[in-house]
């Protein structure tokens, strides 16, 4: 929680930071934002009809989908995550079926993995004499990438062109992929026998990493109380893949992003890099990739400017993945958390009049 300066209220909402907000929509008007949380609203409500005990989580991967990020799950066996993919895939409608792509996909990495597994192969037709390209399980809206450290780094490669440009190269040709493409991977925190650490570039292609922690007592006794009971079809909205896109487009001309914030995430790329416990800082794509996923949240919690709050909710899911540290000191959480001090107040005192 932000700690405003003693004395000194919340930061006027007539501030620098926060513009005056826009005028109210005439009877009949389109209003971008609210349709954006009513997509967010409606994906939110699916995936908690079959999650339990995971708000947070949820809140996290709606904004890395709206804004055009991935996801990097650090969980426990039986945590959820293929549940929680699963649901978010079946909640979105295709209204697109000339592509003919699926809504969800899952790839369980192993280690006798090729890249075409991946990505595609081209098969040769004895009818017409000519090669053509078989799509691989890549092709899809939300892609579930299970154990992704499980797999050589030949095959973890595979995705970085996917991840970053949407599109897969294979003999030469690029096939694009959709833009609502959105990658959910999960790894293991605790085996490591077996498994080949992702690269720092590939850490990079991930918006957030999010650590899914066992869920509340309370949550973990109505999952056991509920089990084996009948369960009724889901009849809670869907959403259409064309709205969760328009969605992510009208987050970056409708939420203001002032010249605070982008001073606020500099000063913290920059105290992190400074730091006597980091190895190799943030890169500066996690700046930029930070300001969509700002816009996202922003507008999920129903405003139309980025404020101090959105900055303290993201910071450590957002930088602590791309940041290593000497052996020895101190995580990469408490790196963040220090270096995220004196930017966020200085940017908090910036707005109070």
């Amino acid at each position: 929680m932000v700690v405003y300066p003693m004395n000194e209220g919340p930061p006027k909402m007539d501030s620098p930071l926060f513009p005056p907000a826009a005028p109210t929509p005439s009877v009949g008007a389109r209003d971008p934002l609210a349709e954006v949380r009513t997509v967010a609203d409606r994906l939110r409500a699916r995936m908690r009809y079959d999650i339990m005990g995971r708000d947070d989580v949820i809140e996290l991967v709606l904004v890395a989908l709206l804004s055009g990020g991935h996801v990097l799950l650090e969980d426990y066996p039986g945590s959820g995550k293929t549940t929680l993919a699963k649901a978010l895939g079946e909640s979105i409608v295709d209204d697109q079926p000339q592509n003919d792509l699926a809504c969800f996909r899952r790839m369980q990495f192993t280690p006798d993995m090729l890249p075409s597994d991946i990505t595609g192969v081209m098969i040769f037709d004895v009818n017409s004499n000519q090669f053509h390209f078989r799509r691989g399980p890549v092709f899809a809206y939300v892609v579930l990438v299970d154990e992704i450290n499980r797999t050589s780094p030949k095959v973890q490669a595979a995705l970085l062109e996917s991840m970053a440009e949407r599109q897969v190269t294979v003999d030469n040709v690029s096939h694009a992929l959709d833009p609502l493409f959105f990658v959910i991977a999960t790894q293991n925190p605790l085996d490591s026998i077996g498994t080949y650490p992702l690269p720092v570039a590939q850490l990079d292609r991930f918006l957030f990493k999010i650590r899914m922690d066992h869920i509340e007592r309370d949550d973990e006794l109505e999952v056991l109380s509920n089990w084996g009971k009948p369960r009724t079809a889901c009849t809670l909205p869907t959403v259409k893949r064309g709205d969760v896109v328009a969605a992510t487009d009208a987050l970056r001309s409708q939420v203001v992003v002032s010249e605070k914030v982008h001073a606020c995430l500099v000063d913290v790329a920059r105290a992190i890099r400074a730091d006597r416990r980091t190895a190799q800082g943030v890169s500066t794509r996690s700046l930029v990739q930070a300001i969509p996923a700002l816009q996202a949240l922003a507008a999920i919690r129903g405003r139309d400017f980025v404020s101090p709050e959105d900055i303290e909710r993201l910071a450590e899911p957002l930088l602590r993945h791309r940041v290593m540290v000497v052996p020895g000191t101190d995580t990469p959480d408490v790196v963040v958390r220090d270096a995220l001090k004196g930017p966020l107040e200085a940017l908090t005192r910036s707005t109070v009049a």
